[in-house]
């Protein structure tokens, strides 16, 4: 019987990243049916169904997703044993990929992203935008960037672009209808924008004055799962919404939203890149964390 190699391992390893026999046949630039022919020489040497396949989908038996937790780390080693080759060169080059919010994209990393790729001409980043928390490692991302409270423990965090602030806002049609709020608990008589996270949760409003931090659980008729959209409810009168203050600026300045509760929405710490510490960073992804860092001095 002939052995199971390394070849065959990239071809089942790509199969099971991409739950896809057509995506993965792109990514290693082979036809479908070969990429399928080659699993199935594989699983007859094996004597083992490694994936379950029908005409809509591709999953995992219990021995393929066994066989995928062990050879993926080994593989990852392999690659960035490759990419540490190189330093040998005059400048990085290879690929990151990030995972992070919709937000935190828009805000902050896709200008420092567009200055790094400046410098770094020879690296290419692959940003996924992605407002559900992933497990970064498993989905084969370098990187992350969220809120620092949203970052495990066993993660490196670096701080990454300025601090922000929230605002609550509205149209100036809505405070025709209703009183500006004083106090965070005033929103109770107020229709609000909710916000529902992918994971099922809805955010509770946050704020902070004078040592006293309040949570408040604002009701209304829309639920959105996306900041734009909030934000474009809020321009067309739908209620109040509660958003980044870069989100807003230019709609407060030209007078489209106005904005109440101002001193009870402080400055948080802002976004952070992260990454996992059990991992030597391969040079591009640690040319890229290096520019983070330069640009926070």
């Amino acid at each position: 019987m002939r052995k199971i190699g390394p070849s065959d391992l990239a071809s089942f390893l790509a199969i099971g990243h991409n739950r896809s026999f057509k995506k993965a046949a792109v990514e290693l630039g082979v036809t479908p049916s070969a990429l399928s022919h080659a699993l199935r020489s594989i699983e007859e040497r094996l004597d083992i169904r490694l994936v379950n396949r029908t005409t809509r989908s591709v999953a995992l038996t219990e021995a393929g997703e066994q066989l995928f937790a062990r050879i993926k780390p080994a593989f990852h080693d392999i690659e960035d044993a490759l990419e540490d080759l190189n330093a040998f060169r005059g400048q990085p080059s290879g690929k990151v990929r990030i995972n992070a919010a919709r937000a935190a994209s828009k805000l902050v990393l896709l200008p420092i992203i567009a200055r790094f790729l400046k410098v770094h001409p020879a690296v290419e980043v692959e940003l996924v935008v992605d407002d559900a928390l992933v497990d970064m490692v498993s989905a084969g991302f370098d990187a992350g960037v969220r809120f620092g409270e949203m970052i495990a423990a066993d993660m490196i965090a670096v701080p990454i672009g300025p601090r922000h602030r929230f605002a609550v806002v509205g149209s100036r049609g809505h405070f025709e209808h209703y009183p500006q709020p004083v106090l965070p608990q005033d929103l109770n008589h107020h229709p609000c924008i909710r916000y529902r996270f992918a994971s099922g949760a809805l955010y509770r409003w946050e704020f902070e004055k004078g040592g006293i931090e309040l949570e408040i659980e604002v009701q209304g008729s829309l639920t959105v799962g996306d900041q734009d959209l909030m934000l474009e409810a809020a321009l067309n009168g739908a209620g109040l919404a509660y958003l980044f203050e870069d989100q807003v600026q230019a709609h407060l300045s030209e007078g489209r939203l106005q904005r109440v509760l101002d001193d009870w929405c402080p400055y948080y710490p802002g976004f952070f890149l992260y990454y996992t510490s059990r991992r030597q960073l391969p040079t591009a992804m640690r040319a890229f964390v290096d520019f983070v860092k330069s640009e926070n001095r």
